[in-house]
């Protein structure tokens, strides 16, 4: 019988041995879908307005930061804050090669769409929809497929950086369709249909907002869709006015054109499409180079693996599936702005007007920097895992200047913008500066040093977006008054929020001079950064709009929105000074009094994490001595403002940077005070992690954590005891080993220590 047992035993194992472990692929945690329906989680609920309560992503099919993303659309408008995709919608329109900024609100620009049709041709975006149910929608960054349930076709999508491949299979057969057109909503572009190449190729002129109010941008979305059978039947088409076998139409409404065709029940059609913002033959060329002799699979493996190589930069182990689906979807959604604008050979339209073609060689050339948002976490997370690429993009704010004469504010559409408020660009380049990412030239340099104290002589440059809005106020006074109302911006007025963050854009720059040894302006920018002081009220413990003459506005309630403050309260903007927590300290009453108030914000609700000017708050209790509270909010905002359900992100993910804040915190850390080479650590939320940096791998241990063991009991960093609540950027691009002892009680002793606390500028630097 013993022997019988060890047999089975043996058989088992054999067995076991010989069936093939099911190996989980990091991309297959990634959910697209997460934040396309509007925001189920608590702040989105309690603070958000409008379009504020989406996440305004789409379920993009893409390789990280490419030219075009390949979206189903379920709006068929370039329309500012609509997005092409909302989960809600039961009609697809379309499938849209879309260069719209992802979680943003903003507007697509140059896209278009192609959409399969059975039985009678039906080409007007209005009506030629079909309906669709998520059962059979099936989303990756690698590919997406969904049944069109009117017209019994299954369609599928996969892309590479410039193009991308639509593969319709017509279930029924018989005649069936297939309608290409620029998604212009000014009734401009061009369709041409080439049937003696199988080819329909067009052009989107590009239309800016924000500075521009809708004036042409200089270039346009070029593309050519490339079909891999002949056509029967062909033509045009604007509306429901159908031009059989006429093979050009241009500036009429709802333009396009189609191909006709009749086919088997269950064959599938395949289109590959190449896209360029420089011209037809461009955009051919970027699909002969990109595409030529692949077919679906292979280009669908191929970005797969892509994004596999990508998001292996960050593994986590441990924690249950729901977490690594938010924590890689996180991830995938910061890597999808800025937007590769350069062809396969390096050729793009110039800055600021696009009429003059330029190349880039071999680098990628980048747009669509959602600035305002992204400079707090997304680029510092580029500088820590993929400074090479950030080297780049950085390089590209840096050509804007030398193309248009001035730093960009909020480079979109490669044009000149005021969208947002602040003078960012400045403290990503400083950010990615000192910490060795990149150089800076004399010449750039003295384009940093132009937007902080300079303004256009021409008013037309300055209406057009060139330039700090409100500088000569915000240099005469020491801050924006409330009779300067910033009409020459999109966002008029907003005062008080303008100078808090010109202050710390001055503290950025400040560090660029030191390190160039430009102490002079170094000391100069110093003195600026202190500038938030000047609308501070004691009396509020707030800040508060103020006039010229230096009286503050009786116009004030702390815990509503006012004029002078940018999307949102007073109360929520009186934190926005990262550069010098100490400093809001003192005007607070001291450390004390600065904790109770960072208490009664959080327990009044104030907090809001759907919009990015707070992101740094719940960070602020490592300043004050109580770091185990700053790991209590991290967790619990990670817990309540995103979750794996398609209304999980919290507000809108403004190219990546409120899934960027996520990624930090479950590594442990956040960048604070960008341009300053450190990360507030709140603790690890996965048991281990490993992150590849440019020359080592850096490991995070926190055994435990994963199981809602949130407090910091404990730090060793290589072996050696850590007693720091902040961490060092050169330290940690060494590599080695982070161990964090975790429990699920509060260790008032660990990180309390005054001289073991975050870097700020009334401290000395460590």
């Amino acid at each position: 019988m013993k022997t019988i047992n060890l047999l089975i035993v043996f058989l088992l194992l054999l067995e076991s041995c010989s069936q093939k472990t099911e190996i989980i692929l990091l991309v297959d945690y990634v959910n697209p879908l997460i934040g396309t329906a509007p925001a189920t989680t608590l702040s989105a609920l309690s603070h958000g307005e409008g379009s504020e309560n989406n996440a305004q992503v789409v379920p993009f099919v893409t390789t990280p930061f490419a030219m075009t993303n390949w979206t189903p659309q379920t709006r068929a408008t370039e329309t500012k804050c609509i997005a092409p995709y909302y989960y809600n919608d039961s009609i697809i329109n379309g499938f849209r090669g879309s260069h719209w900024l992802s979680g943003s609100c903003v507007q697509d620009y140059g896209s278009m769409s192609i959409m399969p049709v059975s039985g009678d041709l039906i080409c007007s975006t209005q009506k030629r929809g079909s309906g669709f149910v998520h059962e059979t929608e099936t989303s990756t960054p690698y590919s997406y497929k969904v049944h069109l349930n009117d017209y019994n076709i299954v369609a599928e999508m996969t892309a590479t950086k410039r193009c991308g491949i639509l593969r319709f299979t017509f279930e029924d057969g018989g005649p069936s369709h297939i309608v290409v057109n620029p998604n212009s909503d000014e009734g401009q572009g061009f369709t041409m249909v080439l049937n003696d190449r199988n080819e329909i190729v067009g052009h989107n002129p590009v239309h800016r907002i924000y500075q521009g109010w809708g004036e042409e941008a200089g270039f346009s979305g070029y593309f050519v869709a490339r079909f891999n059978r002949e056509f029967e039947n062909y033509g045009v088409f604007h509306k429901d006015n159908i031009l059989e076998l006429d093979t050009a139409i241009q500036n009429l409404q709802e333009l396009g054109g189609y191909a006709s065709f009749t086919t088997a029940s269950g064959e599938s059609i395949e289109v590959q499409i190449g896209t360029s913002f420089t011209s037809i033959e461009q955009a051919r060329k970027n699909l002969d180079t990109e595409l030529t002799n692949k077919d679906f699979e292979q280009v669908e493996s191929e970005l797969k693996s892509t994004w596999e190589t990508v998001l292996n930069r960050v593994k986590v182990e441990g924690g249950n599936e729901t977490e690594k689906v938010k924590f890689y979807t996180a991830l995938y959604h910061s890597f999808l702005q800025p937007r590769t604008f350069n062809d396969s050979d390096g050729t793009y339209p110039g800055f600021a007007g696009g009429r003059k073609l330029l190349n880039s060689g071999s680098k990628n050339y980048y747009v669509d920097f959602s600035i305002w948002d992204t400079y707090r976490a997304s680029h510092p997370l580029f500088n820590l895992i993929m400074p090479e690429e950030n080297a780049n993009m950085m390089s590209s704010l840096l050509d804007k200047a030398k193309n248009g004469g001035w730093l960009p504010i909020f480079p979109c559409w490669n044009s000149y913008t005021s969208a947002m408020i602040g003078d960012h660009a400045i403290t990503t380049i400083a950010d990615a500066y000192i910490k060795n990412t990149i150089d800076i030239s004399d010449e750039e340099y003295a384009f940093l040093l132009q937007n902080a104290f300079e303004t256009p002589d021409n008013f037309e440059d300055y209406k057009n977006g060139k330039g700090r809005r409100a500088l000569n106020s915000y240099l005469k006074y020491g801050y924006v008054p409330l009779e300067d109302e910033v009409k020459e911006s999109f966002h008029k007025n907003e005062q008080v929020s303008r100078t808090l963050e010109y202050a710390f854009d001055d503290f950025a720059l400040s560090r660029i001079a030191l390190k160039r040894n430009d102490t002079q302006n170094a000391q100069l920018l110093l003195q600026r950064a202190m500038n938030y002081k000047n609308v501070y009220s004691k009396a509020d413990t707030c800040v508060r709009g103020r006039f010229a003459d230096g009286t503050f506005t009786a116009d004030f309630n702390k815990f509503n929105r006012m004029s002078y403050i940018t999307e949102g309260t007073p109360w929520q903007y009186t934190w926005y000074v990262p550069h010098d927590i100490y400093g809001l300290m003192v005007l607070m009453g001291g450390e004390q009094n600065f904790a109770e108030q960072l208490d009664r914000f959080h327990e009044g609700g104030q907090y809001w994490h759907g919009n990015e000017p707070g992101h740094q708050i719940p960070f602020l209790y490592n300043y004050c001595g109580q770091p185990w509270k700053t790991q209590e909010l991290v967790s619990k905002i990670m817990q309540n403002e995103y979750d794996a359900s398609v209304g999980g992100l919290s507000g809108n993910d403004d190219a990546g940077q409120m899934s960027a804040w996520y990624v930090f915190a479950a590594l442990g850390f956040y960048p604070v005070s960008p341009s300053m080479p450190e990360y507030v650590i709140s603790g690890p939320h996965f048991d281990r992690i490993t992150v590849q940096l440019r020359d080592a791998d850096l490991i995070i241990d926190a055994p435990g954590a994963s199981a809602g063991n949130k407090y910091i009991q404990s730090v060793k960093f290589n072996g050696e005891t850590y007693s720091k609540n902040y961490l060092n950027h050169f330290d940690l691009m060494k590599g080695g080993k982070l161990e964090f002892e975790m429990g699920s009680s509060s260790n008032k002793n660990w990180g309390t220590a005054q001289k073991n606390r975050p870097y700020s500028l009334s401290l000395e630097q460590d």
